[in-house]
C-alpha cells in the first residue's frame, strides 16, 4: 500500500475515539456513505483495538488507521486488530523503530527541525504535523519547506472547516486529521446521520482543493 497516495485521496483523516466498540461501525459507515475513506481510532480508549478489528470485517473498503500509539504494546494490538497504519502525537524512537521493524507504516508527531531529522533518518517522508495551531500552522511549515523539501506533513490540532482547504492548498501537506466529524457528544447520542453530513462537507471540500490545485506544478524537489 502507498500510504502517502492513498492518504492524499483521502484528504481528511477524522480522528476518532470510541468508549464503546460497538460505536466503531456505525461511526465508520456514516463517515464511508459520506464519501471519506479513511479513520483513524485512537487508543485513548480501551475500546480502540476491538472497534478496528470490527471495522476491518464489516469495511474492508475503508483504511483505518490506529491513532494515540505511546507504546510498543498498543503498537503489536493495533497491528494484531488489523490497522493499517500507526499514527503517534510524537516520536518515541523506541516505537517507532519497533513499528517499523513489524513491517507497517507509521507516522510519527513532529514538531522541531530536530524530530523532521529523526524522522527522516528513519526513511520517514510523511509525518504527523502536531499541534499544528498551537505550533504555527502553516507559517511553521512554510518555513520548513526549504530544508526539508521531501517531507509530507498530515497537520492535525486545530484542523476546523475553516482551514482544511487553506492547508490542502500546499504541495507538502497529503491530508490533514480533524477530529469534529466524529465528536464525543455526537458519538455518544449515535447521531449517525450528523457524522455523516460532515463527512460529505469535508469530502466535498477535498474535492474542491484538489480540483483547484491538480493543474499546478508541484515546485522543485517537492513531491508532486
Amino acid at each position: 500500500m502507498d500510504l502517502t497516495a492513498a492518504l492524499v485521496e483521502a484528504g481528511v483523516i477524522p480522528v476518532v475515539t470510541v468508549s464503546r466498540p460497538e460505536q466503531g461501525v456505525p461511526i465508520a459507515k456514516a463517515l464511508l456513505a459520506g464519501g471519506l475513506t479513511c479513520v483513524e481510532i485512537t487508543f485513548r480508549s480501551d475500546a480502540a483495538a476491538a472497534a478496528i478489528e470490527a471495522i476491518r470485517a464489516h469495511l474492508p473498503a475503508l483504511l483505518v488507521g490506529a491513532g494515540t500509539i505511546l507504546t510498543t504494546a498498543q503498537a503489536d494490538a493495533a497491528i494484531a486488530a488489523g490497522a493499517s497504519f500507526l499514527v503517534a502525537p510524537g516520536l518515541n524512537p523506541t516505537v517507532v523503530d519497533h513499528a517499523l521493524g513489524r513491517g507497517i507504516p507509521m507516522l510519527p508527531g513532529v514538531c522541531t527541525p530536530s524530530e523532521i531529522e529523526q524522522a527522516l533518518a528513519r526513511g520517514l517522508r510523511l509525518v504527523k504535523f502536531f499541534p499544528a495551531a498551537a505550533m504555527g500552522g502553516l507559517g511553521f511549515l512554510r518555513a520548513l519547506a526549504g530544508p526539508y523539501p521531501t517531507v509530507r506533513y498530515v497537520p492535525t490540532g486545530g484542523i476546523t472547516p475553516a482551514n482544511v482547504a487553506e492547508y490542502l492548498a500546499v504541495p507538502f501537506v497529503a491530508a490533514v486529521g480533524g477530529t469534529w466529524l466524529a465528536t464525543h457528544d455526537v458519538v455518544a447520542a449515535g447521531e449517525w446521520e450528523t457524522i455523516r453530513g460532515l463527512a460529505a462537507d469535508a469530502a466535498a471540500m477535498v474535492r474542491r482543493a484538489r480540483s483547484a490545485t491538480a493543474s499546478l506544478p508541484a515546485a522543485p524537489g517537492r513531491p508532486a
